[in-house]
């Protein structure tokens, strides 16, 4: 449509961001030549970053795939029979140029939006009526006086029976949410201000107030004041009062207003009696215009409603929570004709083809109903047996699922599959993108043997999807092969439940609600899906993608432009879980160095030399490639992919770097079975250059098919790693020691602790799993021979150690346990080179318990099990 007019701004969009030429662009006036261009430009992008993709069961999701709309055709009618399409009438988003409802595929803004009632307070004024809108009828009890902009036109008009004053754009949205409406007269805002009304549930007379907060387009353009719960108003009023000449040049005299108090109705814990003035002082809220209006009137609302309790000046309601009193409040008052309602979107929602979009209340239009509560059950149900990534997103998924109502599932316009039963109708792009999932399972066969849509009908989906009717006697009537019918159920039976359906978190709400609601409705429990799913939206420098920034970065050009590995690896180590990946390009270059470094490495272990002692330096690399492989794969399975990078792009050289730093002649067996692990690892990441590696190896066939590697292949050792660990801390406490007393070296002593220090160090740590007090580890030790002796001595030890071990967590407790007293004497003696070559310094080590030790400082009694004593000449 917009093509067709020639919009400048789709043509710019097209041609400058995905460099469409002019003569595609012509032909861009016919919706499936769109479809099959971007199809045929994703197809090989996707192919350009090294996705694993089985391109024979590939398909279009729109009426140019004939085959595919016989399984939507399929798909809806086995939702009728369940009882989940129906027609009827309801709110729906309306584009009036398609004439249409807008699903949230459909918008340019807006997504997520849908038609929300307002409840409309019917105050009489003379021999009409005021209705102001709300979404919170309980808090008329609390009502000073009525709001209107004075900027704005209103409209006296006959609304069905009755006359009501609205603005000019309520008047036009009650014309299509089934009223009769008839305009009689046309006011200015600044005819209402200063009228008198009255309060319909307590009679009370009530002023009408300026007010430029008040939005002529939402709702009513009418609203009524509870300044005591409602933030806006407060400050609205306080406006007034601190400026009467706002009101005054309406002639609305000061005094008219200035006596207006709040009036608290609803008891709110950790508040006073009016919650709204409060927050608006706390959060030095400056006027109505200021945005934190916002912020305020969010944070009241929603604990109003989750744990406020209306007061004892609200009638018959008192008492009462404020979460459960509402459906009450309308259908009493409505009963009573005080109240009405209408309906209205709550934010700017655009169509596709620029037009402005509106509530309609539609008849005879079709539904899925997703209000139903046995299917809400059963969805949920689905849901508890599902894992969810992130987990946190679970209770998203619920709460959208108890939200839901009832969704306009077709429109009269756009590609897609028409409703069997009812043609004019196209199911509508959210809807009938579902399950296609299970359409993939078996397209491979379909084509293959060229099947049709004829031959394929509802008993042959019931037969391949559901496990109904006899092979021989399906195949017979559809006119397949029975080896092909066969074969395409085994297909849907090896492929099926889909083990993970991930979306981004804006489609939660929508796409991977229905997909969860109609699998649900259709499918058998054993081949409802497995996993679920979501994550964050891309942004560009810590900015959200927008058109109008000029931010936008496409794919295929982030390939061209920095290549498919670096890209994938920006990509996957952007963010977890829900958090929005921020693509920024020193991130880039910081990839490009690590993956050009994983290279460089590579190639210079492959050279490398010499077999090297295999001793505890190669012990605990061993164990690192364990631990290692151990977290890529449990970060993986959760997918916390960012977790996952940092351990093969920025860990393991970490690792291999300390090694090689510790060790003058590495081991070349050990550093080849860690290149080839690594190299396994990094494939999913950075696949194009693994394969290079793999290559490089001599190893055959692709590393993207290679087994993953197994932690039980590399032997744990946390001897090894606490030894290391505390090198590493022995490393940092000299260059301490250096800096404060600014000393260069001549000579390092160390002072491994002894072994009674060992066994009392694993028995403190035993006894502070157990809970043990220091008074009974004393005791448990003075019952040891090996510490009679020393009780003294050890006295002082345990008392500092057992203040200490309370800052050590239990699970690095059970680590120094499980290895038991070490030999931490002899590392740090095989260790002397290195530590020489570290601080060009001679380096002795003693154990602190040799007579024949150097210790003119008495250090060596300060040693400790991981921490060696220091001395420095």
């Amino acid at each position: 449509e917009r093509v067709k007019r020639r919009d400048p701004a789709i043509i710019k969009e097209f041609k400058e961001l995905d460099g469409v030429s002019d003569e595609d662009l012509e032909r861009f006036a016919d919706p499936a030549y769109i479809a099959r261009y971007y199809t045929e430009q994703n197809r090989e992008t996707v192919k350009r970053i090294g996705f694993s993709i089985d391109w024979r069961r590939e398909f279009h999701t729109t009426s140019l795939e004939p085959n595919f709309n016989r399984f939507v055709e399929w798909q809806y009618k086995k939702l009728r029979e369940g009882g989940y399409v129906f027609r009827g009438t309801h709110p729906v988003v309306w584009c009036p140029n398609c004439e249409s409802p807008t699903g949230d595929h459909d918008r340019l803004e807006g997504e997520g939006a849908s038609p929300e009632e307002y409840i409309l307070i019917k105050f009489r004024i003379g021999e009409s009526y005021i209705p102001a809108a709300t979404f919170r009828p309980e808090t008329i009890f609390g009502v000073t006086n009525l709001w209107v902009n004075p900027e704005a036109e209103y409209v006296r008009a006959k609304v069905d029976e009755e006359e009501w004053i609205v603005s000019v754009e309520a008047a036009e949205k009650l014309k299509d949410q089934l009223r009769r409406v008839e305009v009689n007269q046309r006011l200015q805002g600044r005819d209402l201000v200063g009228a008198t009304c009255t309060d319909p549930v307590a009679g009370k007379p009530l002023i009408i107030l300026p007010a430029w907060f008040v939005d002529p387009e939402s709702g009513s353009g009418v609203v009524y004041s509870v300044p005591a719960h409602a933030p806006l108003d407060w400050v609205a009023l306080r406006d007034l009062k601190a400026k009467p000449e706002l009101a005054e040049k309406y002639g609305v005299e000061k005094s008219e207003f200035e006596k207006i108090e709040p009036i608290g109705i609803i008891h709110l814990e950790g508040h006073g009696e009016y919650p709204a003035v409060e927050i608006v002082e706390e959060l030095k809220v400056k006027d109505q215009w200021d945005p934190k209006c916002e912020e305020a009137t969010k944070t009241i609302y929603r604990k109003e409603y989750h744990t406020g309790i209306l007061k004892s000046n609200c009638g018959q309601y008192s008492g009462m929570k404020v979460q459960e009193v509402k459906d009450r409040i309308v259908r009493d008052f409505k009963e009573a004709k005080i109240a009405d309602s209408m309906f209205d979107l709550t934010q700017r929602v655009v169509c596709r083809c620029t037009t402005l979009c509106k509530v309609k209340i539609l008849q005879d239009q079709w539904f899925l109903r997703y209000s139903d509560q046995k299917w809400k059950q059963r969805t949920k149900l689905l849901l508890s047996r599902a894992k969810v990534y992130p987990e946190s997103a679970r209770q998203w998924f619920l709460d959208v699922i108890d939200w839901y109502r009832d969704w306009p599932c077709a429109r009269k316009t756009g590609l897609g599959t028409p409703i069997p039963w009812s043609p004019e109708w196209i199911i509508e792009t959210l809807s009938d993108s579902t399950v296609y999932m299970a359409f993939y399972t078996i397209n491979k066969e379909i084509r293959r043997h060229s099947l049709t849509p004829k031959q394929l009908t509802d008993e042959v989906f019931d037969y391949i999807f559901l496990g109904e009717g006899i092979l021989e006697d399906v195949a017979s009537r559809a006119g397949i092969e029975k080896e092909v019918l066969e074969n395409m159920r085994l297909e849907f039976l090896y492929w099926y439940p889909v083990d993970l359906r991930v979306s981004a978190k804006e489609l939660l709400p929508n796409h991977l609600t229905f997909y969860l609601f109609q699998h649900a409705a259709i499918f058998r429990e054993e081949h409802w899906p497995r996993a679920i799913g979501v994550n964050g939206m891309l942004m560009i420098e810590g900015e959200k993608m927008s058109k109008s920034k000029g931010n936008i970065v496409s794919l295929r050009r982030a390939i061209e432009e920095h290549s498919a590995d670096i890209v994938r690896v920006a990509l996957l180590m952007g963010g977890d879980g829900m958090d929005d990946p921020d693509w920024r390009n020193e991130n880039l270059k910081d990839i490009t160095n690590r993956l050009e470094s994983f290279m460089n490495t590579a190639q210079d272990i492959i050279r490398m030399g010499g077999d090297g002692a295999f001793g505890h330096l190669e012990e605990w690399l061993t164990s690192r490639i364990h631990d290692r492989i151990v977290k890529v794969t449990e970060h993986l399975e959760n997918l916390k992919t960012r977790a996952a990078a940092e351990n093969i792009i920025y860990e393991i050289p970490n690792d291999l770097r300390w090694y090689l730093r510790r060790r003058g002649e590495p081991n070349s067996k050990v550093l080849m079975r860690l290149l080839e692990t690594w190299v396994r690892l990094m494939a999913p990441f950075a696949p194009h250059i693994s394969e290079e590696v793999w290559e490089l190896l001599g190893k055959k066939g692709f590393v993207s098919t290679a087994q993953w590697p197994r932690p039980e292949d590399f032997e744990k050792s946390l001897r090894a790693e606490l030894i290391e660990e505390s090198v590493q801390k022995m490393i940092e406490d000299i260059k301490n020691i250096l800096r404060a007393t600014g000393k260069t070296p001549s000579r390092i002593i160390l002072y491994t602790a002894p072994r009674w220090k060992w066994r009392a160090t694993l028995r403190i740590l035993e006894n502070r799993v157990k809970g043990s007090t220091q008074e009974e580890i004393m005791k448990d030790l003075a019952s040891d021979p090996e510490f009679k002796n020393i009780m003294s001595e050890a006295k002082k030890f345990v008392q500092t150690f057992t203040k200490e071990a309370t800052q050590v967590t239990p699970e690095y407790a059970e680590k120094i346990l499980e290895a038991g007293v070490v030999d931490e004497y002899s590392t740090l003696k095989e260790a002397i080179p290195f530590l020489s070559k570290e601080f060009k310094a001679e380096v002795e080590v003693y154990r602190s318990d040799d007579p024949s030790k150097h210790d003119p400082a008495g250090r060596a009694y300060h040693a400790k099990p991981y921490r060696p004593a220091i001395y420095i000449e």
